[in-house]
């Protein structure tokens, strides 16, 4: 899910988003009953009001690994309940941040982010307990899985002894000081899919979640080592990008019909990079000039999962405030209603709640008032069906009052969540 010096999903997005240019001066269980449309309530089919709670890193949760389960799982409901005082409805739990798994994966390692040791029993199943606890507080629980990162360094004999990337050396590449799966490989493909719907089996989560990452972000002076694969299953493609754009099709459509056979029902949403093209490159693209292109950079065709009804919901990270002359949240909310218009895909938008009051961060973000302002824009468009903060630390914690002026100005009925 830009990445504009965000500490979100990798620390990895900072660099790749560095090219960005700069202005010149994240069934039926919701809470309550839901509102009429227009401010402060829901639609009568609801509408998205979700956190992402990052576990990379031990961004969000939990604060920081080889805690007891017992704090860590008091640590997950306390963010469960901050959502339920935001009046949020929807909580977006990352669970498979880097090939391994916050629940008992015959398939994966234990994360790292648990234990301080991949692979080690943390005592407990952290996404059992969090869809448990979600619903018994009526939110929603989707499943955030990120399909292709393996490691936040470049040393496989880093990751535990029975990972799956040191039984299949051949699987990985190494790029930008960390490591990935190769999306080139169809084995690839059918293990991490069969890893994540794992997950979806065991546990009724109410929708599967992928974030931004598919093809990694470009790393300047660096090549993506995948030639072999090319070499051996590229061949029907007029060049490598369109074969590349193919496997991550292929890892959508895939997933979507593995999770309604798994457990029907069941949704699928993505939360791509803001811009899928510019303009200038592609006239069906947005009036931007973002340094990154989702299409191009990481292979990942995003407006045509949207347009033809690939996933559930598409929520693209719109981390930037309405003005901003390379990537305008104004004209990018105007851009994404027109794509999903007359199609089934529901359209929530990513919030930067983790750059309001940063005085690192240009001067609207300074105004508390400025993620309201994004709200108020964005109900001019009926697709719009919802907002998604970035983070959960931040939904928490509200250093500049931000969130508290959204739930004054937007929410303040509950809504039942997006159907």
């Amino acid at each position: 899910m830009g990445r504009v010096s965000r500490r979100g999903f990798t620390a990895m997005a900072l660099a790749a988003l560095a090219t960005m240019p700069q202005a010149s001066a994240a069934p039926g269980r919701g809470p309550g009953t839901p509102g009429g449309p227009g401010r402060g309530g829901g639609t009568a089919a609801g509408e998205m009001r979700g956190m992402w709670v990052a576990t990379v890193t031990n961004r969000d949760w939990p604060s920081r690994p080889g805690l007891s389960a017992a704090r860590q799982r008091a640590e997950l409901t306390a963010h469960l309940d901050a959502a339920v005082r935001a009046r949020l409805n929807t909580v977006v739990f990352q669970v498979r941040p880097t090939a391994d798994a916050m629940w008992p994966s015959p398939y994966e390692p234990w994360s790292q982010y648990l234990t301080g040791t991949q692979g080690a029993h943390p005592g407990w199943d952290p996404l059992g307990t969090a869809v448990e606890e979600a619903h018994a507080r009526g939110l929603e629980l989707h499943a955030w899985f990120n399909p292709y990162r393996v490691a936040m360094h470049a040393d496989p004999a880093r990751l535990a002894p029975s990972h799956p990337a040191r039984r299949h050396p051949h699987w990985i590449v190494r790029y930008g000081d960390k490591l990935y799966y190769n999306p080139g490989l169809p084995e690839v493909r059918a293990f991490v899919r069969e890893a994540m719907l794992d997950a979806v089996r065991r546990h009724p989560v109410d929708a599967v979640h992928f974030d931004d990452y598919f093809y990694p972000y470009p790393v300047a002076g660096q090549t993506f080592d995948d030639d072999r694969a090319y070499d051996t299953h590229g061949g029907a493609f007029p060049d490598r990008a369109a074969w590349r754009r193919d496997n991550v099709d292929r890892l959508v459509r895939e997933t979507a019909a593995g999770i309604k056979a798994v457990r029907p029902g069941t949704r699928f949403g993505i939360s791509p990079f803001g811009v899928w093209r510019n303009a200038e490159v592609d006239e069906r693209g947005s009036a931007t000039r973002a340094g990154v292109q989702t299409y191009d950079d990481l292979h990942a065709d995003t407006r045509r999962w949207a347009r033809e009804n690939w996933i559930d919901y598409i929520c693209p990270q719109l981390y930037w405030h309405i003005g901003f002359a390379p990537a305008d949240y104004a004209e990018l909310v105007r851009w994404w209603a027109d794509v999903v218009r007359g199609s089934a895909t529901r359209l929530c938008v990513g919030e930067a709640l983790y750059k309001a009051g940063d005085p690192a961060q240009p001067a609207p973000w300074r105004d508390p008032a400025e993620l309201s302002r994004h709200l108020t824009l964005a109900e001019k468009y009926p697709q719009v069906r919802g907002h998604v903060f970035f983070a959960a630390r931040e939904v928490a914690a509200d250093p500049a009052g931000a969130m508290a002026r959204v739930v004054t100005d937007h929410y303040r009925r509950p809504a039942q969540p997006l159907r």
